[in-house]
């Protein structure tokens, strides 16, 4: 028989800004789950901090080098984002980090599913230009970064298409 799991400890409403320094410095020592956690944690005393919930979505995406499988945790905290910009541009994020792990992580089509995803990205990032702040132009960062992937990793490209007469043949 298991043990018993104990159970979790709430952080104090107090310990929340320290918390929310602590998650940006796992995420900058490339430890996802803990940042990830520790989001989890802040989110539970405040389920709308914005920060946590960029954190949060960030640290998901930083584990994609190891799966992609976390793309749809982080797409479903997009509608908890305050405003169409971060709705917009962290999809986008998503998005691109999602494609730039399948090209790191290699195999049949992925050349194919980064395109799609990179599309994607460069859709959002659009999207999320027309609606920014002034003077912010992380959107065209991430949109101009994303061109510059495709134009120097050849075995990103669209998949070919099937003609439907040549199946019938």
């Amino acid at each position: 028989m298991p043990s018993p799991i104990p159970a979790l400890k709430p952080l104090s409403k107090d310990g929340i800004d320290s918390a929310l320094e602590r998650a940006e410095r796992y995420r900058l020592l490339n430890e996802p789950s803990q940042a990830q956690s520790i989001c989890l944690d802040i989110l539970e005393q405040d389920p709308q901090n914005e920060r946590a919930l960029v954190l949060l979505l960030l640290a998901i995406t930083d584990a994609f080098s190891e799966g992609t499988a976390g793309a749809s945790r982080a797409l479903a905290l997009l509608p908890r984002l305050r405003g169409d910009y971060h709705r917009a541009y962290y999809e986008g994020v998503i998005h691109e980090r999602s494609a730039r792990a399948m090209v790191t992580r290699g195999g049949p089509g992925a050349g194919y599913g980064a395109y799609a995803g990179i599309m994607r990205a460069m859709e959002c990032f659009e999207r999320a230009e027309a609606l920014r702040p002034a003077g912010n132009d992380d959107s065209i960062l991430r949109f101009n970064s994303c061109v510059r992937l495709l134009s120097s990793t050849p075995s990103i490209q669209e998949a070919p298409k099937h003609d439907s007469s040549e199946l019938s043949e």
